[in-house]
């Protein structure tokens, strides 16, 4: 039923949920001719702010030129009306947004000028509460991509990114964390990692992100298997009770900006090297970490392309741990190939399970990526003397105790899961004979990502060759996994429209 309160209070409109998906970003519907519309003078595009029972939202407005929505109708996005929960019909107060003050400083980023700590404090702390739409957010992160952010000026960013939110105190000398810088498929290492540090007695709480331009992230990943979405007491039992969580980061508000800009990171396919730095240490800090391992992946189609650009973001990285906090150290990893045989969450998380249960197919390259990952950590955070780690790290894994105490994260999170299989397949075969000398990650990712992971997750792509083995005319070299026919024909003939994603040299 309408409510009679919407016609007398100034302002006033009824809540109508449209039950439309606007990727997180809140909008309002309302219709031209609306008492409301007119006399604000909002058009197309303002952005309007929605009050009810104390909740309040900044939304995006849509005007509709039609009858699907009454006169005094107030139609809202899944995001607008989860921001408010009204009920259908209820009254909502509309009003012009306040000033957006900061933007000046976004204008000032646009045109070359540095931002100071204040500038960059007042920007973010405007995202974290919803006041910037994604066009507001898209301009930030394009003024601030490439190398547009000095290392004063990221340092400013990361802290104003952990003012905005929660931190976590573990009341411990070292909690531990790592990180990889990303760019390369399948390297899932996080989820063995996690398990091998905790049996051995550190604490590593992992808060970690989805997929930004990648097939899947580590909480995609993880997902599979257990659920990640945690409000922070949750995970705080999960920490005491295991040592260790795996749980996506936008769940426990723990430097809320960065999933804000994330989400429109997405979309853009843009990385920044000042945001990446900002994202990952404000994460970092927030989560309650002391000593973090950044993983750098090197290699010419991965994320970081060469060596020299690896020492630069792990100068910035180091710099800016330091300013906050932080001891941050470095490893310089292979970036030549995929990382195992699976690309997408549900590929990704049967490697990682069949190397904790040390099956023989088990992929050793992401066994021993992970087990050289987690003997960093365990000399980094004192549970292993230097030099002493590998061999520590080596035995947890191989007597058991790291897939125990994987499955009693995953209980304490809320259940293992069985991993989802695609139904649809096809597979791509070597079209000439010889050896395989190079694979180009950026293309078997997107292929992956038309296959429809992450947001499907049993989507991507399964890798069966490596570099340095010799194929045979015909010989499976990838397959394609899809949950949709549609999906699975337009990562096809992508594949068949580009270079060849494995590079084969002629037989000898």
């Amino acid at each position: 039923m309408d409510s009679p309160r919407a016609e007398l209070v100034p302002n006033a409109m009824r809540a109508r949920r449209l039950h439309v998906d606007t990727y997180q970003e809140p909008v309002v519907y309302m219709r031209e001719d609306c008492a409301v519309c007119r006399s604000e003078g909002f058009a197309a595009q303002a952005r309007v702010q929605i009050d009810f029972a104390g909740r309040r939202v900044v939304a995006t407005l849509n005007v509709v030129h039609g009858d699907w929505l009454a006169v005094g109708d107030a139609g809202l996005s899944e995001s607008a009306w989860g921001a408010l929960l009204p009920t259908e019909g209820a009254t909502l107060i509309v009003s012009q947004a306040p000033a957006l003050d900061s933007l000046s400083h976004v204008r000032a980023k646009i045109y070359g000028h540095r931002l100071g700590p204040d500038a960059l404090a007042a920007v973010i702390a405007d995202v974290a509460s919803g006041r910037y739409s994604d066009i507001h957010l898209a301009a930030f992160i394009t003024a601030c991509a490439g190398d547009r952010l000095d290392v004063d000026e990221t340092i400013a960013l990361t802290k104003a990114m952990i003012g905005v939110g929660e931190r976590l105190d573990w009341g411990r000398e070292r909690v531990v964390d790592k990180h990889c810088v990303g760019g390369l498929p399948g390297n899932r290492t996080t989820l063995l990692v996690v398990p091998i540090v905790a049996a051995c007695g550190l604490v590593m709480p992992k808060t970690s992100s989805r997929a930004i331009t990648s097939p899947a992230g580590t909480a995609d990943t993880m997902e599979v298997l257990a659920p990640v979405e945690l409000a922070t007491p949750a995970v705080r039992r999960v920490v005491e009770r295991t040592g260790g969580c795996i749980v996506w980061g936008g769940s426990v508000g723990l430097s809320p900006a960065d999933d804000i800009l994330i989400r429109v990171e997405r979309p853009l396919d843009l990385d920044s090297e000042g945001q990446l730095v900002a994202s990952v240490l404000s994460k970092k800090a927030a989560a309650g970490s002391t000593h973090v391992l950044v993983d750098l992946p090197v290699g010419p189609t991965a994320k970081v392309r060469s060596i020299e650009a690896g020492r630069a973001l792990g100068r910035r990285l180091v710099a800016v741990g330091t300013a906050i906090g932080l001891k941050v150290a470095l490893r310089f990893t292979d970036g030549l190939q995929p990382v195992g045989r699976g690309i997408g969450p549900a590929l990704e998380a049967r490697d990682v399970l069949a190397v904790l249960r040390g099956t023989p197919d088990a992929p050793q390259d992401l066994r021993e990526r992970a087990l050289r990952l987690a003997a960093d950590i365990l000399e980094f955070g004192g549970a292993a003397q230097s030099g002493h780690g590998p061999a520590l790290a080596e035995q947890v894994l191989a007597d058991g105790r790291a897939w125990t105490r994987f499955q009693a994260i995953c209980e304490a999170q809320g259940g293992m899961r069985a991993i989802p299989a695609a139904a649809h397949r096809h597979v791509i075969t070597a079209a000439r004979a010889g050896q395989v000398g190079a694979v180009d990650n950026r293309l078997l990712a997107r292929a992956a990502k038309l296959a429809g992971a992450p947001r499907a997750p049993a989507a991507g792509v399964e890798v069966h060759v490596r570099i340095g083995e010799t194929v045979r005319v015909g010989q499976p070299l990838f397959t394609l996994h899809a949950q949709a026919p549609g999906e699975l024909d337009y990562a096809q003939r992508f594949v068949a429209s580009r270079p060849p994603i494995f590079a084969i040299s002629e037989a000898a």
